[in-house]
């Protein structure tokens, strides 16, 4: 009975009368059938989603190593010359003229951090810190999902879908990769923070996250809006000092990468592609292990993730729907084909909405039927 009645009150949609149900199924609908139908691709990379029997058959030569891609083979071109002395950016720039990727303007080149750490930490210590992140991302939402998941049958679902997101974060082929590391880590500050109660721990791992990769800013502002929200202004001046400090930084950052910068040096591409739907399902499947499914099944799920999510009224529900559709949305808006890897910095758990998107899906049913 206590079970029953903690899940109807983490069920947002429980309650729900007959049109605003109906009208929330009828948009789902659209949605979940658009997301069927909408390319997954990514750009000039040429990386496509196989089908569950191709991936399973495989087509490498057994025995032979996976050819590194441009951008992965820069980051370790970076790695070895400043482990050998060199001034980052000063190699920075060098390895991008070399690569034909652009030095200008400063968002083009990467932070140093990351490099910096895979020299001093190396191969094995990248994968050790790699397990380590993954076992702590892992209890973290084992124990807030004890919280607020409402049943243990939820709470065990809920854990083996961090883990469908969270294992990607094993793939040494990616070590190199900003966001992949960025993404884990928002994974395990989102699982460690109690909003007003619990956040010293986030703050510090975010403030790392965000050291690494500049796209976890808006997981920054949005922490610091529902702290303000809740009007915790201690908390709210946390996460503001964050931002402000990556802000002088930042711009320290830009300053460093603008000295190297030469006539001759082409800026990037606009990022402000308007790619809509297709740009934001594309970044999420293909950085992720949803990769492995045909996309006519990979788009759906991120729907239903969205969903379920939305449905978990709980404060990890509500972070949550606000963070995906965030994301979701500025991946409509920014970023080019070849940039779909920066979904990475949110695919780590987003899965885990799927564990309620069946508990939301049944009771706008029950509300669009209602009289």
């Amino acid at each position: 009975m206590n079970q029953t009645r903690a899940a109807l009150a983490e069920d947002r949609f429980a309650s729900w009368p007959r049109l605003p149900a109906r009208l929330a199924l009828l948009a789902f609908a659209l949605l979940l059938i658009a997301s069927a139908l909408v390319p997954i691709t990514a750009g000039k990379q040429d990386i496509v989603t196989k089908d569950f029997v191709e991936n399973l058959a495989g087509t490498e030569v057994p025995g032979a190593e996976r050819p590194r891609d441009d951008d992965l083979a820069l980051y370790d071109t970076v790695i070895e010359r400043i482990g050998k002395g060199e001034n980052y950016y000063t190699v920075a720039a060098e390895e991008h003229r070399r690569s034909d990727y652009p030095v200008t303007p400063g968002w083009a080149v990467r932070p140093p951090t990351l490099a910096y750490l895979a020299m001093w930490l190396g191969p094995v210590g990248q994968m050790v810190a790699a397990i380590v992140l993954m076992l702590a991302v892992l209890k973290a939402w084992w124990d807030r999902l004890a919280e607020e998941a409402g049943d243990p049958r939820t709470r065990r679902i809920g854990l083996a879908l961090v883990f469908f997101g969270a294992s990607l974060g094993l793939n040494r082929y990616y070590f190199v990769l900003h966001e992949l590391w960025a993404g884990m880590l928002i994974a395990l500050a989102f699982g460690l923070h109690r909003p007003g109660r619990k956040w010293g721990a986030a703050l510090a791992v975010t403030a790392l996250a965000l050291a690494i990769r500049e796209h976890v800013f808006p997981f920054v502002l949005l922490l610091a809006a529902m702290a303000a929200w809740r009007r915790d202004w201690k908390e709210t001046a946390a996460w503001g000092l964050l931002a402000a400090a990556f802000v002088a930084l930042i711009m320290v950052h830009h300053h460093y990468t603008a000295l190297q910068v030469l006539p001759s040096d082409r800026p990037s591409p606009e990022w402000l592609q308007m790619r809509g739907l297709s740009g934001w399902l594309s970044n999420v499947a293909l950085s992720s292990n949803l990769r492995f499914f045909p996309h006519w099944i990979a788009g759906p799920l991120i729907v239903l993730a969205l969903l379920g999510w939305a449905g978990w009224r709980t404060a990890a529900g509500a972070f949550g729907t606000l963070l995906y559709l965030g994301y979701g949305l500025a991946f409509m808006l920014a970023g080019r084909p070849d940039n779909f890897y920066w979904g990475a910095v949110v695919a780590p758990v987003m899965f885990l909405g799927l564990a309620f998107a069946p508990r939301a899906l049944a009771s706008l049913w029950r509300g669009a039927k209602s009289a």
